[in-house]
């Protein structure tokens, strides 16, 4: 046991004698000592009741013969950052918090970790340290939330301001629905990133089934906890490993399952991110390759009124890969923590979809091809991203006049103060990983679009990132990003910008002679922070195009 280096033999009696002091025994010593890194907190809603999930991941660990021990790390809300100067802080804690459960891992050798992540960056940063460590590991998140009466949820917030300047609901109306469209502890309810990073987590293998839509507030959420406390010690016996579960093969079944669930466009970040640690090649053309094959069977928040809990109670993550598996779009010999291979979870489960007006069967798809696609022209060379399948039909194929901004800020003032009108497309940049810094989610820009009445009419592009909220025409992403020198820095007020999602197009109909003159012309533009933690991000951050991950110097 890795432990033993830390609770073995004559050397290590002062290491017991500060054990002892914890209150631990002689007997918890000498068995398996868990890791459980959770990333509880009082201000996260997902968060708020990870206290009670670790409570539960312990007494799974006790039951199996195990010492659980926990510590915690950082987490970021999203919603609650958003609009403001925290939401650069949001992607950067990615790293921070992989960096945190390494550090732990290493410096207190566990012999096995569980892990405990529920909102946008925690999850897929849970994942990267699994990975990045490689011993027996386990991912079990806080679950989703409960969506709002009327099918509301956040979403349906953030859209009330614009809906509210607009006259179309009175004060009294976006009051109730503050109170109301997040009723309780949970990652917020629709399928927005931190529900696609958890259902992601289930389909890739290193969670087990249900982990992605058992709602926070079950019981069924309490005894996947334990399920999940008594499996890491199976994994440990078996000396089955992340990167033992994580391959090639499940590179696929993770995209194919992006594109059927319709996934945030955040994955498009995170999950090279994560196989990247286990030194696997992840790139925007895998994303489209496989979207292009793979029918989309699912509209949830912000695509469509359902839900979370909607999907889990149709049948869940499990059912969405057994419409795959008719396709035979899934590798099913792959390994996963339950020990068996996907094909036998799926065998099992008796997996199949029960209300197929949430999961339409791959027979009649929502569409024939994937959520997300990957866009490319003379201003994302390198590549953009949109949530195709949020995007409404008249918008598929559109061009429009270039209304530029250089700061989200800006480009939310001028929506919410009626400067934007139908026919524009809105140009949010230096906003990427390395100009922003931080990579800004943009949600309130896109929903107040939305809010106002545009949500047909207006595209917005940017090399910044979305929210897994967001739904219309955003096109994010955007590579290079202008503060690499990009060609979208050269994009001016009134040039004409044609967005064909079916062709996967995005052209800046500028001659290239004029496109020439101004790149001669461009002047460097950047945003100084005050922060120590963001110019670091800054100097060491890699484009969205290859997950935004810390660059090897």
């Amino acid at each position: 046991m890795r432990s033993k280096s830390m609770t073995g033999g004559l050397g290590k009696a002062p290491h017991r004698s500060l054990l002892s002091a914890i209150g631990l025994t002689r007997e918890e010593m000498n068995r398996p000592l868990i890791g459980i890194a959770n990333t509880a907190n009082e201000i996260v809603p997902g968060h708020i009741h990870l206290d009670k999930v670790a409570e539960a991941v312990k007494a799974g660990v006790r039951m199996a013969g195990g010492t659980p021990l926990e510590f915690n790390t950082i987490a970021v809300c999203d919603g609650l950052a958003m609009n403001h100067e925290g939401m650069r802080f949001s992607l950067p804690s990615r790293e921070l918090i992989a960096d945190s459960v390494e550090i732990m891992a290493r410096a207190h050798p566990f012999d096995a970790l569980v892990l405990i992540p529920n909102c946008d960056k925690t999850v897929p940063a849970m994942l990267m340290a699994a990975l990045r460590l490689n011993i027996p590991a386990i991912v079990v998140s806080g679950g989703p939330m409960m969506a709002g009466p009327d099918s509301t949820d956040l979403i349906t917030v953030f859209e009330g301001v614009g809906k509210r300047l607009r006259g179309e609901i009175s004060e009294e109306e976006l009051l109730h629905l503050e109170e109301t469209a997040c009723p309780g502890c949970g990652s917020c309810a629709g399928m927005f990133t931190a529900n696609s990073m958890n259902c992601l987590s289930e389909a890739i293998g290193l969670a087990l089934p249900g982990n992605g839509t058992i709602p926070a507030v079950s019981g069924a959420r309490m005894r996947l906890a334990k399920q999940a406390g008594m499996r890491v010690m199976d994994l440990l016996e078996k000396n089955i490993c992340p990167r033992d579960i994580v391959t090639e093969a499940a590179v696929e079944n993770a995209v194919a399952s992006d594109m059927a669930l319709g996934c945030s466009s955040n994955t498009v970040l995170h999950l090279p991110a994560v196989f990247r640690e286990a030194g696997l090649n992840l790139d925007l053309d895998i994303f489209d390759r496989v979207s292009r094959k793979t029918p989309n069977l699912c509209r949830l928040s912000p695509a469509g009124a359902d839900h979370i809990q909607d999907l889990h109670r149709a049948g869940g993550i499990a059912a969405v890969l057994s419409e795959l598996k008719k396709r035979d779009l899934l590798n099913l010999d792959v390994l996963t923590v339950t020990g068996k291979t996907l094909g036998e979870n799926l065998d099992a489960l008796n997996a199949r979809v029960l209300d197929e007006s949430v999961i339409h069967p791959e027979s009649a798809p929502y569409a024939e091809q994937g959520g997300i696609a990957i866009l490319r022209g003379n201003i994302a060379p390198d590549g953009a991203v949109v949530k195709q399948s949020a995007v409404a039909p008249e918008m598929m194929q559109r061009t429009g006049t270039a209304r530029v901004f250089e700061s989200e800020t800006d480009a939310n003032d001028a929506i919410l103060g009626g400067k934007i009108t139908k026919g524009d497309v809105v140009v949010i940049r230096y906003e990427g990983p390395r100009g922003g810094p931080g990579m800004q989610e943009m949600l309130s820009p896109t929903a107040n679009i939305t809010g106002m009445g545009l949500g047909a009419d207006v595209a917005l592009i940017t090399d910044g990132r979305f929210s897994g909220g967001t739904r219309g025409a955003a096109i994010g992403h955007v590579s290079p990003e202008a503060a690499d020198g990009g060609p979208i820095a050269l994009v001016r007020d009134g040039d004409k910008i044609r967005l064909d999602i079916p062709a996967r197009e995005l052209e800046l109909l500028v001659d290239e002679d004029e496109l020439s003159r101004r790149r001669a012309e461009l002047k460097p533009f950047e945003k100084r922070s005050d922060s120590p933690v963001l110019r670091r991000y800054s100097r060491q951050v890699s484009s969205a195009a290859s997950g935004a991950v810390y660059e090897d110097k």
